[in-house]
C-alpha cells in the first residue's frame, strides 16, 4: 500500500471550467489525464515518451490550449509537444535536440498562438505554436529563470528569476519583457532581500501582476507595485522555489478574489481573499497546491494527514467539494490515522523551535509498549535543508504510525513556513543551528513523554540525512539509532560535485569558500565519524545528481574501520529519492527490521 499507488500534481482546468487534466505518476512514469470537472472517467492522453513528473505541490509540465482542443505538455524527452484532447498522435513543438536543455513550465499565449517556456532552469523564450519560426529569447543574463506567464493582452511575458550565489529564497525578481523580445527587460518587484515567486498577471487587466513576497517578512500575495501584500498576515502563502510550476495562488477568472492555500503551522487551509478589501473567506482545512480556477470552478491538490492525496474541483458558487482522482491505494482511511498536535519547545539560546507530533494510537501503543512505557520516537528531518514537511498524507509516517511509533517532525531554524527571519537564522549556521535545534526538540520529548528516552531515533533523507549524521556525532546520549537516506556527508566534496541549482547553496547556509573552509571541515559528519556511536543504517541510489554515492560509501567507510554498527544497501538507478516501487518496499522493510533489533530488540 505505501509503495503502490500514484503521485498526483498538478490540476489545470480547461478555460471553460468544464474538464481538468493533471499528472500521475505510477512508478516514475508520468501521465497526462484528464477527467471532466464534475466527475467521470478518466481518460489518458499520453503513454511513452512519459510526461515529466512533478511533486504533488510542483508542476510545469503542461498547458492548455485556449480553445480546449489539447494540451501542450513536457515529455521526458525534454521536448515540447502539443497533444490533442482526442488522444493519438502528439506534434512535436520544440525538439529537445533543438534546445540546450530540458525544456519545462509551458505556458500557452491568451490567442493560441505561442508558448513561453523555459529552457534548463536558465532561459525564458517564446515559440510559434506553428509554422518554423525559431524561439525568441526574452530573458537576459539571470543564472537561474521560472514560470512564464502571460498578460492578459498576450503582449508581455512575466517570470521569476534570480542569480547565483543567492538561492530563490534569499533574493530574487521578477522580470517583465514583450513577448516579440522588443524594447528593454523590466524588473516589477523583487531585489536584494526580498523573496518573490508565482507571477500571475491578472486575467482581466494587464497592467495586474499578482506574485507572493516576503518584503513585509512574510511570505504573502501582493501586486506588483502596490506596496503592501492584498493581505498581511502571519502567514505564508507558498513554500520555496525548489522547482517549476508551484501554484499556491491564483486569481479569480474575474480578477477580483485570490485563492491562496494559507500554512498554518504546517496545516493547510484554502483561503478566498478580495483583492480591494482583503476580506477572507475560509474555504476549506487541508495543505491545497496546483491552485486553478477557471469558469465556476476551482481544482487543486489536497491532502492532510488524514486524508490522502486527491483531486479535488470546487464549485466557487457554494465551494461544494467533489473528488475527481486519488491518488494512494484504497485502505488508509480505515487506518484512524492521527491528526498531529502542534508542538514548541526552546532552542539552546532560547530561541522558539516549532513542529509536529502525531501520537500512535493507544491500542497500536500498547503492542509495542505492554509495560505502559511512551511509545518509541521517530524525528523526520526534512530536507533541503530551507524547506518543510508540511501536513500532507504521507504513506510512509502511516507505515511507522500503525506500528506504534511515534513520529516528530521538527521544524529547525532555517525550515519555512514560519516566516523570513525564521529561515534565513540558518543563513551561515547549517549543521549547527539545525543539529541543536533537533537535539533540543529530542529532549523535550523525553522531558514531556512524548517518546521512551531509550528509544528515540532521528531519520532523514539528503539534508535531513545530514543532520541526522550530526546529531548522532555530537548528541550521542540522544540516539538509540538513525537512519540516513542519501545524506550529506562531507560538505567539501559536496560543493564540487552537486548540480547546478544547489551549486551555490553552501554559499549561504554554511559561508564562502576558501574563507570558510575550517567551517566546511568541522561540520561535515566525516570529520567527527568518531564520535557516532549508535547503530546507522544507510540507504543511497547509485544514479543520485545530487548527493553522489561516494557521501555515503565515505561515512561508512569511516565507521567501519572503527568498528561501529552500520549497514548500508545501495540501490542500483536509483537517485536523489526512490522511483521503483520495490525500492520503496524494501526500504520499509529494511528499516523496520533494523530498528526491531537495535532499538526494540525484538529478534525473530
Amino acid at each position: 500500500m505505501c509503495a503502490w499507488g500514484r503521485g498526483l500534481s498538478e490540476p489545470r482546468l480547461s478555460h471553460d471550467g468544464q474538464l481538468v487534466a493533471f499528472v500521475a505518476t505510477v512508478a516514475g512514469r508520468g501521465l497526462l489525464i484528464v477527467v471532466p470537472a464534475a466527475g467521470g472517467p478518466e481518460r489518458i492522453l499520453t503513454s511513452d515518451p512519459p510526461v515529466r513528473a512533478a511533486p504533488a505541490y510542483g508542476g510545469g509540465a503542461f498547458d492548455w490550449l485556449p480553445d480546449g482542443s489539447g494540451l501542450v505538455v513536457v515529455l521526458r524527452d525534454g521536448g515540447l509537444w502539443r497533444v490533442p484532447l482526442s488522444g493519438g498522435r502528439a506534434e512535436v513543438v520544440v525538439a529537445a535536440a533543438a534546445v540546450t536543455g530540458p525544456i519545462g513550465a509551458p505556458a500557452v499565449a491568451p490567442d493560441g498562438t505561442r508558448v513561453a517556456f523555459v529552457v534548463d532552469q536558465h532561459f525564458v523564450a517564446v515559440q510559434a505554436l506553428s509554422g518554423s519560426s525559431w524561439p525568441v529569447l526574452l530573458s537576459t543574463a539571470a543564472d537561474f529563470c521560472f514560470d512564464p506567464a502571460w498578460t492578459a493582452d498576450g503582449g508581455r511575458v512575466v517570470w521569476h528569476e534570480w542569480d547565483a550565489p543567492d538561492m530563490a529564497w534569499d533574493a530574487s525578481r521578477i522580470a517583465m519583457r514583450a513577448a516579440d523580445g522588443s524594447g528593454e527587460l523590466d524588473i516589477i518587484a523583487g531585489g536584494p532581500g526580498v523573496q518573490v515567486q508565482q507571477p500571475r498577471p491578472s486575467p482581466v487587466e494587464a497592467a495586474a501582476v499578482g506574485l507572493l513576497s516576503d518584503e513585509w517578512g512574510w511570505l504573502n500575495v501582493t501586486i506588483a507595485g502596490s506596496g503592501t501584500p492584498i493581505l498581511a498576515e502571519s502567514f505564508e502563502h507558498g513554500d520555496p522555489s525548489w522547482g517549476l510550476g508551484q501554484r499556491s495562488f491564483c486569481w479569480s477568472p474575474d480578477g477580483t478574489q485570490v485563492a491562496v492555500n494559507r500554512n498554518e503551522g504546517g496545516f493547510g487551509r484554502l483561503c478566498v481573499i478580495e483583492v480591494a478589501t482583503g476580506a477572507v473567506r475560509e474555504v476549506a482545512k487541508g495543505v491545497h497546491g496546483g491552485l486553478s480556477w477557471e469558469g465556476g470552478s476551482l481544482a487543486a491538490i489536497r491532502s492532510g494527514a488524514r486524508t490522502p492525496t486527491e483531486v479535488v474541483v470546487y464549485d466557487a458558487r457554494t465551494w461544494e467539494r467533489t473528488v475527481v482522482a486519488h491518488g494512494p491505494v484504497a485502505g488508509f482511511e480505515a487506518a484512524d490515522l492521527p491528526e498531529p498536535e502542534l508542538v514548541t519547545w526552546a532552542g539552546d539560546d532560547g530561541g522558539e523551535v516549532h513542529g509536529r507530533l502525531y501520537r500512535p494510537r493507544s491500542e497500536v501503543a500498547i503492542d509495542v509498549n505492554g509495560d505502559g512505557r511512551p511509545p518509541p520516537l521517530i524525528a523526520m528531518i526534512h530536507g533541503g535543508p530551507t524547506s518543510q514537511s508540511p501536513v500532507v498524507f504521507n504513506a510512509r509516517w502511516a507505515f511507522w504510525l500503525c506500528r506504534g511509533w511515534a513520529v516528530l517532525v521538527p521544524d529547525h531554524r532555517g525550515s519555512t513556513g514560519h516566516g523570513r527571519a525564521y529561515t534565513q537564522a540558518m543563513r551561515g549556521r547549517w549543521g549547527e543551528l539545525d543539529v541543536a535545534d533537533v537535539a533540543a526538540g529530542l529532549r523535550a520529548a523525553a522531558a514531556n513523554r512524548w517518546a521512551d528516552p531509550t528509544r528515540m531515533v532521528v531519520m532523514g533523507g539528503s539534508a535531513g540525512g545530514f543532520t541526522v549524521l550530526n546529531v548522532l556525532a555530537h548528541h550521542p546520549e540522544l540516539c538509540a539509532a538513525g537512519v540516513d537516506l542519501f545524506g550529506v556527508a562531507d560538505l567539501l566534496d559536496l560543493d564540487e560535485t552537486t548540480h547546478r541549482f544547489e551549486a551555490h547553496y553552501l554559499d549561504s547556509v554554511v559561508g564562502h569558500l576558501p574563507e570558510a573552509a575550517d567551517r566546511y571541515r568541522d561540520r561535515s559528519p566525516v570529520t567527527v565519524a568518531d564520535a557516532i556511536t549508535a547503530p546507522l543504517l544507510v540507504l543511497q541510489g547509485d544514479a543520485d545528481a545530487v548527493v553522489p554515492l561516494a557521501q555515503s560509501e565515505s561515512i561508512v567507510e569511516r565507521l567501519r574501520k572503527r568498528g561501529r554498527t552500520v549497514e548500508l544497501h545501495v540501490y542500483e538507478g536509483e537517485g536523489h529519492g526512490w522511483m521503483r516501487p520495490e525500492t520503496v518496499i524494501d526500504e520499509l522493510e529494511r528499516t523496520e527490521d533494523f530498528l526491531r533489533r537495535h532499538v526494540l530488540r525484538w529478534r525473530p
